[in-house]
């Protein structure tokens, strides 16, 4: 890949091609595997502007740290003009309100992870976590609860309780504050959807990182439940989700990075950013055999009705 082609803000220096190291930058994976630590080139320009709904700019990839300004200036140069920031933690929730404080193209959601819910619960210090999330959530920009849900993958059965636990406390408080709910939703699909039916939803619940297959997607289509399609849309392997993305409600559909994880195909492995987002919304058009712009206006106002307006 030609680093001239990477957005300058995700370039680690200038150098002359005679000086150029190698692309690939050492780095453990699962396995011991390597990865390449460069940025994927900049995408030609999307023909109407659309967000991406779900990033995390205060998480370093790559070989850069860069700024939520510079993120940002990036993404909006190739049509991506505006995102939501995402918290996962008490910290990153702090760093959410003072992102959307300083730049305008970004809107926020505040949460603690399912993860990181049976880790605090064991040290006796959830429910001061969720006290601030909630202090924080009082904030005009933070239009969001998330990312919050269940997840089987990484937290076994012992801390499942209190992560069903965490998980209705965020819905309770973005139901009381009238916000989005963002769901994190990782092998625990008909959990999530128990839950939610058990409850008094929120008016506008976003599977992020949309990971089910065609089923969930009609259930999320008889409830009005928006589906955020990530990266993961244009791995090889994800025929599940390419048949959830063609019966999805095309009113209910939306787009994310989920950077700095999920690069889109063929940049899989390296680091996201916002930028990305139109290797997959294209992918998108093309798997659904629609117009490109058309698809983007759609996710434009599809956008707006979940988080409301950015100005």
């Amino acid at each position: 890949m030609c680093t001239s082609s990477i957005p300058v803000q995700y370039r680690p220096v200038e150098i002359g091609e005679e000086d150029s190291p190698t692309s690939r930058s050492r780095a453990p994976e699962a396995g011991g595997r390597s990865r390449k630590l460069d940025y994927p080139p900049a995408p030609e320009p999307l023909p109407f502007p659309v967000m991406d709904n779900h990033t995390h700019l205060d998480f370093r990839d790559g070989q850069v740290a860069v700024s939520a300004t510079d993120a940002m200036d990036a993404a909006e140069a190739v049509g991506v003009g505006f995102a939501v920031q995402v918290g996962t933690d008490v910290e990153s929730s702090r760093f959410t309100v003072d992102a959307v404080d300083r730049d305008s193209r970004l809107l926020g959601a505040v949460a603690i992870h399912p993860n990181e819910a049976p880790v605090l619960a064991q040290a006796g210090t959830l429910e001061a976590a969720l006290a601030e999330i909630e202090n924080l959530a009082q904030h005009p920009r933070i239009r969001a609860i998330g990312e919050t849900g269940l997840d089987y993958f990484r937290t076994g059965e012992d801390g499942r309780e209190r992560q069903e636990y965490s998980f209705r406390r965020h819905l309770d408080i973005a139901r009381r504050l009238d916000l989005a709910l963002q769901i994190h939703d990782r092998d625990a699909h008909d959990d999530v959807v128990k839950v939610l039916r058990s409850e008094e939803p929120p008016a506008r619940i976003v599977f992020h990182c949309f990971s089910g297959d065609a089923d969930l997607a009609r259930i999320c289509n008889e409830n009005g439940w928006f589906m955020s399609f990530s990266g993961t849309v244009t791995f090889k392997n994800a025929r599940d989700l390419r048949e959830a993305l063609a019966v999805a409600d095309p009113s209910l559909i939306l787009t994310e990075t989920d950077a700095p994880f999920l690069t889109p195909h063929p940049f899989r492995g390296q680091p996201n950013a916002s930028y990305a987002v139109p290797y997959t919304v294209r992918f998108m058009a093309e798997h659904l055999g629609t117009d490109l712009e058309e698809l983007c206006r759609r996710i434009n106002a599809n956008t707006r009705r979940a988080y409301g307006e950015w100005d």
